[in-house]
C-alpha cells in the first residue's frame, strides 16, 4: 500500500482555510522560501509514512474539511492523489498550499500535480515572499499569493477566487 511522508496533522485548526480544519503538513520541499515558518518540512524524509487509511480515520474522527499543507504537497502529488480522492468522495472539501503558481502546475505541472488540482476546492497558491508578508491577509502570509476557486476556474477559464461565504460552501 502506498505511503506518504506526513510531518504532522493539526486537528481542529483555523488559520488554514474557513471554520475548523484538519491541516496535513506533508514532508518535502524545493522552493526553500526565506522566512518560511514550516522549514522543518522542506525534508523529503521527514515525518512518519502514512496510508491513507490511516489519515482518514483522523479526518472521519474530527469530521472536519482538510487542508493540505507542508512542504509543498504538489511535490508528493502521486502519494497525495489516493487520500485526495476519498477525502471528495466522503464529502471534504481541500485547501492546499503550494509554493507553485496555479499557472505552473495547469501549464508546466507533472500529470499528478494537474489531477491533483483538480480535487483541491481553493488553491493557496504561489511562494512565500518575505518582503510582502503580510498579516492581514486572509488565509496567507504575503501579497503575492492567491486564494483560487480552482472547481470555477477550471470550469469557466477565467480566474476565479475564493470569497468567504461563498455559496457553493467552500
Amino acid at each position: 500500500m502506498k505511503t506518504m511522508n506526513i510531518v504532522r496533522i493539526v486537528e481542529g485548526t483555523s488559520v488554514d482555510g474557513p471554520g475548523l480544519r484538519t491541516s496535513i503538513y506533508f514532508a518535502g520541499c524545493h522552493h526553500h522560501c526565506p522566512g518560511c515558518h514550516n522549514r522543518q518540512t522542506w525534508d523529503f524524509a521527514a515525518g512518519s509514512p502514512m496510508t491513507t487509511d490511516e489519515v482518514m480515520k483522523t479526518i472521519r474522527y474530527n469530521d472536519f474539511d482538510v487542508t493540505f499543507s507542508g512542504g509543498d504537497p504538489m511535490y508528493s502529488a502521486d502519494a497525495i492523489l489516493p487520500l485526495a480522492r476519498e477525502i471528495k468522495r466522503e464529502g471534504y472539501n481541500i485547501w492546499c498550499y503550494t509554493g507553485f503558481t496555479f499557472e505552473e502546475i495547469a501549464d508546466h505541472g507533472t500529470e499528478a500535480m494537474r489531477e491533483l488540482l483538480r480535487y483541491v476546492d481553493v488553491l493557496v497558491d504561489g511562494p512565500f515572499i518575505e518582503s510582502q508578508r503580510d498579516t492581514t491577509l486572509l488565509f496567507r502570509g504575503s501579497a503575492n499569493q492567491r486564494l483560487i476557486d480552482v472547481p470555477a476556474t477550471l470550469e469557466n477559464g477565467v480566474m476565479s477566487y475564493f470569497v468567504e461565504g461563498n455559496p457553493r460552501g467552500l
